[in-house]
């Protein structure tokens, strides 16, 4: 078995069971883990107009919303992905509270195709789990790590995931082409791997 296999056996284990984990996780429990990431102090100084691309949560994925909605008070125009194909980065489009949404694949909400498309200055990242050297498990299908790679080649870009701290593990098996993680923030701490 290749090492690249071997990896990705390993990835799909630990996936399985950090979403396990998440999806034990009560109602409340994650919804007041949004609340305190929106409530803590943003580690990225937020200037007028700067890009901020979220996400539109799944299932018991850590909600977003909140955070968004408080950078976006601060003068953050908002963006959400779109998925346009399997291989391919994501689409970000510029969105704000009250726009209209379309039910993109998996049912995920996305911006309407006629919204512009944007590169964020700072992307919300969501995952299953990570680890302290700023490496993430994804869904499996590499839309954020073709994302992060693509955007970092045209600019800086600052990739800040959100999770429940219940979701770090000692060490995620990563490859050359998964992107680092910039920081991670979770309900109870922020987590730089900047430096």
């Amino acid at each position: 078995m290749s090492d690249l296999t071997e990896t990705q056996s390993a990835k799909a284990a630990l996936r399985t069971a950090a979403l396990a984990l998440r999806d034990a996780l009560p109602a409340a429990v994650r919804q007041a883990a949004a609340e305190a990431i929106a409530a803590a102090a943003f580690p990225v100084a937020i200037k007028p107009g700067m890009i901020v691309s979220g996400f539109s949560p799944m299932k018991t994925e850590i909600n977003p919303i909140p955070l968004m909605r408080r950078l976006a008070e601060a003068g953050a125009q908002l963006a959400l992905p779109a998925i346009d194909g399997r291989g391919k980065s994501l689409i970000m489009r510029a969105w704000h509270f009250g726009a209209p949404l379309k039910s993109g694949q998996w049912g995920i909400r996305e911006p309407l195709p006629e919204a512009p498309q944007v590169d964020p200055d700072i992307l919300i990242v969501p995952l299953a789990c990570f680890d302290r050297a700023g490496h993430r498990i994804g869904y499996g299908a590499g839309y954020y790590d073709m994302t992060i790679n693509a955007l970092r080649a045209k600019k800086p870009v600052v990739a800040v995931g959100i999770a429940f701290a219940a979701q770090e593990i000692p060490q995620v098996p990563a490859t050359a082409r998964d992107a680092r993680l910039d920081l991670v923030l979770t309900e109870r701490k922020v987590i730089d791997f900047r430096s």
